[in-house]
């Protein structure tokens, strides 16, 4: 006779919820309460889950693990202090019980005692019989304190143990990222071939080291080892397609894009990357399709509408431009490229209160280039906004003292709120600092440039 151990806990759940229902108390040995109790955890039940504790401890008072699994719902709900109770009492009794350890571990974690946690852990290997849920969580741990080759470390030992602990792969790999690492990563994955040659994740993420390093034949040959091992693997695809972008083989690109459309659900990433293909290729009507689809089926990824805002902006439709970039910024108005072609499409439409706005969302997200605050001004000119633009002014020179534009800019200003002394004082400093430049104050104060105060205060070479 063979027995189903699914069978057996699918039984015992509807025994137990039967209880429930009639409120008759009926019997259950402490393995059949351990199975219901994490059931309800893993479906997110603790309701169900604490109810099932309540009666198991009435039937099994001295069960350890049905004691920790109490102290593990206590934890998930926040209640450490009672979690701590338990595991306080469970220490005394049981001091080689692993998963006391664990658990008390996990407390100081969340508290972000790490290195406390991390002494726990290491304790706790003493007594595991199958450590590598230990050594995952050294892992963590030293990841939290960005100990990158400890971290590594304790993740290569998970993979000694189980060799298919693809977490433990991937969390190896984000180490050797982390600390820019890339030789040294495609060392390790190499090496990792070596015992599992037939490993798509592994080629994969070889891939991708050899991509970060621009080596491009190398990072293609892995893709298709990836794609030998599993055909349907959609991301060995993604990548062979981003790779062939960067060499310009646009209609290969284009070609693996599609095949992952027909491999799995399309995604915006793909047709994204199909209407760049096409725009590299001059095919804009294609182009402009597959824009229209990334932003059709994820109307929530930003870069769906910045590429469409930018199509219409080489085709200098601002207007249409402006409409996509508004759409950009209702995702993310902390993106400092939406916000600069924002500003330039405002600009074009003569927009200047706008560009304003969004000179100033500029400045706010930490854009302090030397630009930003010439252009600002600028807008700021033309509004006939002459004290704003020198508080702008005064701000970008904080960062750019002895920027002679700035100087330029400032002079015309006050020259235009009539405070000549200002005025000639920038003048002054702007010319001395570049000579050369005095042509952006012509161009950008031309009634001012012939005035016989500004000529008299310059050298006798600018006074034609």
């Amino acid at each position: 006779m063979n027995f189903n151990f699914d069978e057996f806990s699918n039984a015992s759940i509807e025994k137990f919820e039967s209880m429930l229902k009639t409120n008759e108390v009926l019997f259950f040995d402490a393995v059949e309460f351990e199975e219901i109790i994490h059931h309800y955890i893993d479906f997110g039940k603790p309701i169900l889950a604490q109810k099932a504790i309540k009666i198991a401890l009435k039937q099994h008072p001295s069960s350890t693990e049905i004691q920790l699994l109490q102290s593990e719902i206590f934890v998930m709900e926040g209640n450490i202090k009672e979690a701590e109770l338990i595991l306080d009492r469970l220490f005394e009794l049981e001091t080689n019980n692993e998963e006391v350890y664990i658990q008390k571990a996990n407390i100081l974690s969340k508290r972000k005692e790490h290195i406390q946690a991390i002494e726990l852990l290491k304790k706790a290997l003493y007594f595991a019989e199958e450590p590598v849920e230990i050594y995952s969580l050294l892992g963590m741990e030293y990841l939290f304190l960005d100990n990158f080759l400890l971290a590594k470390d304790s993740f290569s030992r998970c993979l000694d143990i189980d060799k298919y602990d693809y977490a433990s792969l991937y969390n190896i790999v984000y180490c050797f990222d982390t600390m820019n690492d890339h030789d040294g990563a495609i060392v390790f994955l190499n090496s990792y071939l070596d015992r599992t040659p037939y490993c798509e994740i592994a080629w994969h993420q070889l891939g991708k080291q050899y991509t970060y390093l621009e080596m491009y034949p190398e990072a293609l040959t892995a893709f298709d080892f990836a794609i030998i091992c599993d055909d349907q693997f959609v991301g060995a695809y993604l990548e062979t397609g981003k790779v062939l972008e960067k060499l310009g083989k646009f209609n290969e690109a284009i070609q693996n894009y599609e095949l992952t459309l027909s491999l799995d659900d399309p995604t915006s990433f793909a047709y994204l990357r199909m209407g760049k293909c096409h725009l590299s290729l001059g095919n804009e009507d294609l182009a402009l399709k597959f824009f229209k689809k990334t932003v059709h089926n994820d109307p929530l990824l930003d870069k769906g509408w910045i590429s469409l805002a930018d199509f219409y902006i080489q085709k200098k439709k601002y207007k249409k431009a402006l409409y996509y970039l508004n759409k950009a910024l209702q995702i993310d108005t902390s993106n400092i490229v939406i916000w600069k072609q924002y500003v330039l499409a405002n600009e074009k439409l003569h927009c200047y209160e706008e560009a304003s706005v969004g000179y100033g969302e500029i400045v706010s997200l930490g854009n302090y280039e030397l630009e930003t605050w010439i252009n600002w001004a600028r807008v700021q000119h033309k509004l006939g906004d002459y004290d704003q633009a020198v508080i702008t002014l005064m701000q970008g020179a904080e960062f750019f003292p002895e920027a002679a534009e700035i100087n330029y800019l400032l002079s015309g200003m006050y020259f235009l709120l009539m405070q000549e002394h200002k005025g000639l004082f920038y003048l002054k400093n702007a010319y001395r600092s570049n000579p050369r430049k005095y042509r952006l104050f012509i161009n950008e104060f031309p009634s001012l440039s012939n005035l016989k105060l500004i000529k008299e205060s310059l050298p006798s070479r600018e006074k034609n």
